[in-house]
C-alpha cells in the first residue's frame, strides 16, 4: 500500500511497545517487574471521579466548545497565576486530549516546512516525531551527565540559527528526572531574548512531582518579553493520576491558541465533556492528594536509587523530580536495547532503552510502582549485571 510519506518519518514509541510486552508477559503468568510505564501507580483521587460522575448524572455529555468549557479554562488560568505567576486569560488556553495532544497541536500550528526545533538530549520520545510530522527539523543538543543532563546557555546559543523557530524545555524532565533551577531557567531565557524569532515551549507536566527542596520555575515568569514567546504545555495525568482521562492544555498568546483551536476543531473537537468537570475538581479542590502521591514517590525514589547505587558498573544521578531514574550502562559494553531485551528475557525486568530518548548509554526506569516490586527488580538487575560484568 502506498501510504503517506510522513508515516515513514516517524519511529514507533519504544516506551509503549515495551510496556505492552511486559503486560502481555504478566497476562500469561510471568512474574515481571515492570519499570517501563510513565504512569502513576495510584487511582485517580475520589473527589475527581465523583465530580465526573456528577457531571454524567447531570447530563453533561454533549459537545462543548472545541477549546474546552470556559469553567475549566478559567480554573487553568487561575492555577497558572497562583502556582506559576503567569497571567493568561481563558481565551489564551486550549484544553486538549492529554499533554501529548497539546504539543502536537502546537507543532502543527507553529511550524512550517524546514523550521528548526531545538531539543535537548535526552528527550521525551514524542518531541522529535511531532516535529517531523509538522515538517519541521529536530535539532538535537547533547547534554552531559556532569551538567545534570541540562542544556547550558552556551549550548543553546550555539544551536540557534536563522531557521530556529522553537526551543523545547522540559522541567522536571522525562526521562532524566532533573529540574532546572530558577537561575538556570533565567540564563536560558536571556539567550532566547537575543533571538526574537524563537519561541519556547515549556513542558511542565511533572511540575508537582519534585523533591529535596527543588523549585519549579516557569520560564515565562522571568519577564514580559519572554512571556510573550512562551507556550505552556501541561496536563492532569501525572500530578493527579489521570493518565486515562486524557486531559491536557496549552497556554500561549492568542494567535497560537486560535490556530491550535482551529486544528483541534477539525481533528478531535472538544475532549471528553464529563472528564473536563473532573479536571475542574482536580484544580479547585484540596491538593492534599497531590502531596500524598509526591511523598510516596519520594520514598520510592530513595529505595530505587539506593538499590541501583549498590550495583557495580552502573552510575546514576539522583533526580530532583518526576518518577524516573536514568542509570548509565556504558561500562557494561551493551547497547541500551541489548541491555533492555536481555534483562527482560533473563530476569523478567522491563525497562526502557535509552536509545528511545536519544542516549544509547543509558536506560530509563520508572519507580511509579510498589516498593516490593522496586526491591525485587533491583535485586534482579544486580544479578543480571553481575552475570555480564
Amino acid at each position: 500500500m502506498n501510504l503517506a510519506n510522513r508515516v515513514g518519518l516517524v519511529a514507533p514509541s519504544l516506551t509503549l511497545a515495551i510496556d505492552a510486552k511486559a503486560k502481555s508477559l504478566r497476562a500469561s503468568g510471568v512474574d515481571v517487574c515492570s519499570f517501563a510505564a510513565g504512569e502513576p501507580d495510584f487511582d485517580t483521587p475520589t473527589h475527581i471521579k465523583e465530580a465526573a460522575k456528577l457531571a454524567l448524572d447531570q447530563g453533561k455529555t454533549k459537545y462543548t466548545a472545541a477549546a474546552g468549557i470556559i469553567e475549566l479554562r478559567q480554573a487553568i488560568a487561575a492555577k497558572l497565576l497562583r502556582d506559576n505567576q503567569l497571567t493568561y486569560a481563558p481565551e489564551q488556553i486550549i484544553v486538549t486530549n492529554g499533554g501529548k495532544h497539546s504539543l502536537y497541536n502546537l507543532m502543527m500550528a507553529l511550524l512550517n516546512e524546514g523550521d528548526e526545533v531545538i531539543i535537548p538530549v535526552p528527550f521525551w520520545v514524542s518531541y522529535p516525531e511531532m516535529v517531523k510530522l509538522a515538517q519541521g527539523v529536530p535539532k538535537f543538543v547533547m547534554t552531559s551527565e556532569t551538567n545534570g543532563y541540562k542544556i547550558t546557555p552556551d549550548q543553546l546559543e550555539a544551536a540557534i540559527t536563522p531557521k530556529t523557530k522553537l526551543f523545547v524545555l522540559n522541567s522536571p524532565s522525562n526521562p532524566t528526572g532533573m529540574v532546572y533551577s530558577p537561575a538556570e531557567i533565567k540564563a536560558l531565557a536571556e539567550v532566547l531574548l537575543r533571538h526574537e524569532q524563537v519561541f519556547v515551549v515549556s513542558d511542565e507536566i511533572y511540575e508537582k512531582i519534585i523533591y529535596d527542596g527543588a523549585q519549579h520555575f516557569s520560564i515565562g515568569a522571568f519577564s514580559p518579553e519572554i512571556f510573550a514567546r512562551t507556550i505552556i504545555s501541561s496536563g492532569f495525568a501525572k500530578a493527579y493520576s489521570m493518565t486515562g482521562w486524557r486531559v491536557g492544555y496549552l497556554a500561549a498568546v492568542p494567535e497560537i491558541i486560535k490556530a491550535a483551536t482551529l486544528i483541534q476543531g477539525h481533528s478531535t473537537s472538544n475532549i471528553c465533556t464529563f472528564a473536563q468537570y473532573g479536571a475542574i475538581a482536580a484544580l479547585n479542590d484540596s491538593q492534599d492528594c497531590v502531596e500524598e502521591m509526591r511523598l510516596s514517590f519520594a520514598t520510592k525514589r530513595e529505595v530505587m536509587y539506593q538499590g541501583l547505587a549498590q550495583i557495580p558498573n552502573l552510575t546514576c544521578l539522583k533526580p530532583d523530580g518526576a518518577f524516573y531514574l536514568l542509570p548509565n550502562i556504558t561500562k557494561l559494553g551493551l547497547t541500551s536495547m541489548e541491555f533492555a531485551e536481555r534483562l527482560l528475557e533473563q530476569q523478567q525486568v522491563a525497562i526502557i532503552p535509552g536509545i528511545a530518548f536519544g542516549v544509547d548509554s543509558n536506560v530509563r526506569l520508572s519507580y511509579a510502582t510498589d516498593i516490593e516490586t522496586i526491591k525485587k527488580g533491583c535485586d534482579r538487575i544486580s544479578k543480571f549485571v553481575q552475570s555480564i560484568s
